[in-house]
């Protein structure tokens, strides 16, 4: 039997060493060599075997193949030779032997590669383990090295997934990688390429698997959606077309850190749920923030792009609530910041698929509309001189980076607004529209303590703008939809305030509403028309619900109309959108009954405009005068009647030789001369009733109310208009305006007034303020009484009428005799005393 010497085990874990053919080794070494190899495991000869003495001949594929031969056959030795792989990895990553390092990497991916038994899992854990050391080395080869095995693990598919199996470590390490900073350009791009690639090997490792969802925890995607933004910032041109963001080649997904961050960060979106997309969305404003990337905001427009177009479209509002819920944690930073947030909520909303925006439509609103009063008032306060966010600028370029705050917030909600159904559309629009304030009222949800006079007027044009934004292209079938009652009323209200851009809004407001068959282009600007026919107006026949709707509302209509005109400081643009606005009734709402009622609207303007009781300047009686002309043109060509078109043409052509200041093509041309007054120019320059009367009564129109002056009602909103009252002007109107223009020969006529005149005006004046003051009295009860109160008022008047009739009754019929009754007196009192019917003797003709 032979002797055994005992070896050293530091001896022993070196059996794989050599000694150069110039040196001698010892007698002892040699033997224990050799005896101990005979009864080394088979896995660790098979190991050890494919290892060349010189690691440049690379790995012996011969032995390799019979090491993958007794792995595949004993696959319960899978974990030992793992196991051993590692020790000899780990030995000759410390000792810098970089050879055996790639010829023990490749024998591992090769195993892996083989086998696919349960067995493999224990190897796994081994194979993980080593490349663990290989990412924890300094030298950039190896850690390049360890990422392509791991992406080759990470691209096998396992018939079960280990739930313990964690890769906190990977993330954390190939996070760092993207990071790197390796003073050689060509090193560190390969570092951060390896970084990305293996970042893209864990995601797709544990992405797939529902139940090992720890890849999205918040620690994980704070380090993995930074480190792929960061490399896309080096992206030298950021693609900023309105399509989706193209998809990169191979060539430069394998050669581009940019470009291959941007597809790791697509497929990571692409594979984000419901569950867990506002983990990988939240990062981005961290990343966003921490380097200062909302001003200029180009990278996180474009970074938001691609969110947009890799989530799925039903997750499309999450990414929305995220960006304002930023957007209110930003509302006290600079102006541009605020700008460059909402710049990039207007790209997510127009990329957003139609009605995928979510449920809470008026939430989403009602943030931009606070961030719009917030953007105003702090407008405002640097006008006064206080300085308002975390930057301090001079006020004159704070001013102008609010007006851009303003403007994105009003191109968003716009964006917003044609992306909601119809039906949620009116919602915005009535929300919007309850966030207007009024003076005098408190109606309005908005807070405006802090704004003062000017501010409430900027939140009033930036209302009023979204409102114009958010109707533009909104089409009703009828307008009782577009326009009802509860809007109507609220939406008017701005159109009596002395301020011209206020008015502007409304009546384009009213435009978007009105124009249902886009007429309004064909209707710009206010002119004479020679032929209406040319124009290819389009219209249908008015419905039952539009003649309904005038009914109700014609005649506020018409009154907003006829004040706007009578405005002080109206520009040309006012009036053309009032004639727009006219043309555009007829068009879409007009009836015979209609058209009266805009051509007494027309001459009633022509008669302020002569009278001049509101002391409007002669440019503004003649723009008021160009009106009328237009639209009466546009009319009399409109319902077709020749005789009406032959004396509106004749007018205008007396005008335009005579008096082409009362034509729109002279009145709004610069420097054009104006008439010192209009009270002598020749009746025969006027459109005159009774010759429209004429006219319109041989067509079978019904005429007679074209003899009644038209006379706007008075109501409450005058109060809330901030405008001279205009009691007094419509009750002198009602006696002037039947004599203003008299139908023969002179053009104005003052009425005869006698001593028996003012005598008779004396005593009947205080039985007609008192008559007046009785039916005010009235009005105004049944316009704001409540109907409760209304009903019983009117039902103890029927139940009074009742008890009195039947009083009266009761003493004129008296019940008739029985015919065989019998007369008795009672007390003084004659009484009746009836047969019964049965006692009773009948006419034979009677029975049967």
């Amino acid at each position: 039997m032979k002797d055994y010497v005992q070896v050293p085990a530091a001896e022993l874990e070196k059996p794989y060493e050599f000694t150069s053919p110039g040196e001698s080794a010892p007698f002892l070494y040699l033997r224990v060599c050799c005896c101990c190899s005979a009864l080394r495991p088979r896995y660790k000869r098979l190991v050890d075997n494919i290892f060349p003495e010189d690691p440049k001949d690379g790995l012996v594929k011969a032995d390799m193949e019979k090491l993958t031969f007794y792995a595949v056959s004993a696959p319960e030795k899978l974990d030992r030779i793992g196991s051993y792989l590692a020790e000899r990895l780990s030995r000759d990553v410390v000792r810098h032997r970089s050879g055996y390092v790639l010829i023990a990497m490749e024998a591992l991916d090769q195993l892996l590669m083989a086998c696919h038994s349960q067995s493999i899992k224990p190897f796994v854990e081994s194979f993980l383990h080593m490349v663990a050391k290989l990412l924890e080395s300094g030298e950039p080869k190896l850690q390049v090295l360890g990422t392509n095995s791991f992406v080759k693990f990470a691209n096998i598919e396992e018939d079960t997934p280990s739930y313990h199996r964690r890769y906190d470590f990977f993330v954390s390490r190939f996070s760092a990688m993207c990071h790197s900073c390796h003073s050689d350009p060509e090193i560190r791009t390969e570092i951060r390429i390896a970084g990305i690639r293996g970042i893209q090997g864990v995601v797709r490792k544990t992405v797939n698997d529902e139940l090992r969802a720890t890849i999205w925890e918040p620690q994980h995607m704070d380090k993995i959606v930074p480190s792929l933004l960061f490399n896309m910032q080096k992206i030298e041109e950021v693609d900023s077309r309105i399509g989706p963001p193209s998809s990169p080649s191979a060539t430069d997904k394998e050669e581009n850190p940019a470009m291959l961050a941007e597809n790791c960060f697509r497929e990571l979106l692409g594979r984000a749920t419901f569950g867990n997309m506002n983990n990988a969305v939240r990062p981005v404003f961290a990343h966003l923030d921490h380097h200062k990337l909302w001003d200029p905001n180009e990278f996180a427009v474009h970074c938001f792009k691609i969110i947009m177009y890799s989530i799925q479209a039903q997750y499309s509002h999450h990414v929305i609530q995220e960006i304002l819920g930023h957007l209110d944690a930003c509302k006290k930073d600079s102006p541009r910041v605020r700008a460059g947030i909402i710049q990039v909520l207007l790209e997510a909303v127009a990329i957003a698929a139609k009605g995928s925006i979510g449920p809470t439509v008026l939430e989403v609103f009602n943030t931009l509309l606070k961030h719009l009063r917030l953007s105003v008032e702090f407008e405002a306060n640097d006008l006064q001189g206080g300085s308002v966010g975390s930057v301090t600028l001079n006020a004159s370029s704070k001013d102008n980076d609010e007006k851009i705050v303003q403007n994105a917030i009003i191109q968003t909600i716009g964006f917003f607004g044609s992306n909601l159904p119809d039906y949620q559309r009116s919602e915005i629009m009535m929300f919007i529209m309850g966030k207007v304030p009024v003076f005098g009222t408190s109606t309005h949800t908005l807070d405006i303590s802090q704004l003062g006079d000017l501010g409430t007027r900027r939140i009033q044009i930036m209302l009023l703008r979204s409102l114009l934004m958010v109707t533009s292209g909104y089409k009703a079938k009828t307008i009782v939809t577009a326009l009802p009652g509860s809007f109507l009323d609220p939406l008017l209200s701005p159109s009596l305030m002395e301020d011209y851009e206020l008015r502007q809004l409304v009546l384009e407001v009213m435009h978007n509403l009105m124009d249902r068959h886009d007429n309004r282009a064909k209707l710009r600007g206010i002119r004479i028309i020679p032929d209406v026919a040319d124009l290819k107006i389009k219209r249908e026949k008015i419905c039952r619900q539009d003649t309904s709707f005038m009914k109700k509302n014609g005649q506020q209509l018409y009154r907003h109309i006829y004040l706007g005109c009578k405005e002080e400081d109206n520009v040309q643009k006012n009036y053309e959108l009032l004639y727009t606005s006219l043309a555009l009734i007829t068009i879409e709402l007009a009836n015979e009954e209609v058209v009266i009622d805009l051509i007494r609207l027309a001459i009633a303007l022509q008669d302020s405009a002569i009278i001049n009781e509101d002391n409007l300047s002669m440019f503004h009686r003649c723009g008021i005068m160009a009106l009328v002309a237009a639209y009466l043109n546009f009319v009399s060509q409109m319902i077709a009647v020749p005789a009406f078109c032959q004396h509106v043409s004749k007018v205008i052509e007396i005008r335009t030789m005579e008096a082409p200041y009362f034509l729109p093509e002279h009145i709004f041309r610069d420097k054009c001369l104006l008439p010192k007054s209009l009270e002598k120019h020749d009746k025969n320059l006027y459109f005159l009733t009774n010759k429209i009367a004429e006219s319109l009564g041989g067509s079978g129109y019904s005429v007679e109310r074209l003899s009644v002056p038209y006379v706007p009602q008075v109501t409450d909103e005058d109060r809330l208009s901030r405008r001279k009252s205009i009691v007094d002007t419509v009750s002198i109107q009602v006696d002037i305006l039947p004599n203003t223009i008299p139908s023969d020969d002179v053009v104005s006529n003052t009425e005869e007034i006698t001593f028996e005149t003012l005598k008779k005006a004396i005593d009947t004046n205080g039985m007609e303020e008192q008559e007046k003051e009785k039916r005010r009295l009235v009005i105004e009860k049944f316009q704001k009484a409540p109907f409760e109160e209304i009903a019983a008022q009117c039902e103890s008047k029927a139940n009074l009428l009742h008890d009195r009739l039947a009083q009266i009754l009761e003493l004129t019929i008296r019940p008739p005799p029985s015919p065989s009754g019998t007369l008795t007196i009672t007390s003084g009192h004659a009484q009746y005393q009836s047969v019964p019917v049965y006692e009773m003797k009948f006419p034979d003709l009677c029975v049967y």
